[in-house]
C-alpha cells in the first residue's frame, strides 16, 4: 500500500468516528453547561461527575469539553501508524491506550516493559468505541489536568498540544511531532 493509499484508508476509517463522537460530546457539553448556568442539578450531571471522578461543576465542564478534532486525528495517525499498527489491526486501538484491568478485552504488546513486564493494550469492538474511550481518558486522566485547563482557555491547537507531553514517553517532543503532523496533513480543516 502506498502512503497515499494508507492515508486515504485511515481517513475513511477514522474521520467519521472522530466527527461523530466529537459532535455527540459537544452536544453533551453544551447541555451540561446550560444546566449548570440554569442552576439545575441533573441525574446526568451526577452520573458524569462519577464517570469523570470530579466533584465540582467547573471540573465537570473541564472534563467534558472536547478538544479540537485535528488533535484527535493527528494522535490517531501517529499512534496507529495510519491505522496499520498491530494494536489497530488486532484491537481497533487507534490511540495506543494501555489496559491495567485484566477483566477487560485487551491484547499484549509484542515487547516487554523493561524486559520483564507485559504491557497490555485495550481491545475495542469498534473504532468509535476507541475514540470515545480516548476522549474519556483525556477528560479524566490526572496526567492531562494542564491539557484540560489550556483546552478550556483557548482554541489554539498548537498551544493545547504543548500539554500532551505526558501522553507519550517522548515527552516534549510529542507536541513537536503532533504539530508537524497537523501542519503537513492540513488537519486544522477538521476544526472549522
Amino acid at each position: 500500500m502506498t502512503v497515499k493509499e494508507k492515508k486515504a484508508r485511515f481517513y475513511a476509517l477514522v474521520e467519521p468516528a472522530v466527527q461523530k463522537v466529537h459532535a455527540e460530546l459537544t452536544v453533551q457539553y453544551k447541555r451540561v453547561k446550560s444546566d449548570i448556568e440554569a442552576d439545575k442539578e441533573t441525574q446526568e450531571m451526577a452520573r458524569l461527575k462519577e464517570i469523570y471522578k470530579v466533584e465540582s461543576d467547573e471540573k465537570l465542564l473541564l472534563a467534558l469539553k472536547p478538544h479540537p478534532q485535528s488533535i484527535a486525528i493527528a494522535q490517531a495517525a501517529m499512534e496507529s501508524a495510519w491505522a496499520t499498527s498491530r494494536f489497530f489491526v488486532k484491537a481497533k486501538n487507534i490511540f495506543g491506550m494501555w489496559s491495567v484491568n485484566p477483566d477487560e478485552p485487551r491484547i499484549a504488546a509484542s515487547e516487554m516493559r523493561s524486559g520483564t513486564r507485559t504491557i497490555w493494550l485495550k481491545k475495542f469492538a469498534t473504532i468509535e468505541e476507541s475514540v470515545r474511550e480516548y476522549y474519556k481518558l483525556m477528560g479524566r486522566g490526572f496526567a492531562f489536568d494542564e491539557f484540560r485547563r489550556v483546552r478550556s482557555e483557548t482554541e489554539d491547537v498548537f498551544l493545547i498540544i504543548e500539554k500532551l507531553d505526558r501522553y507519550s514517553e517522548i515527552g516534549d517532543k510529542y507536541a513537536e511531532e503532533l504539530g508537524s503532523m497537523i501542519r503537513y496533513n492540513k488537519l486544522l480543516k477538521y476544526d472549522k
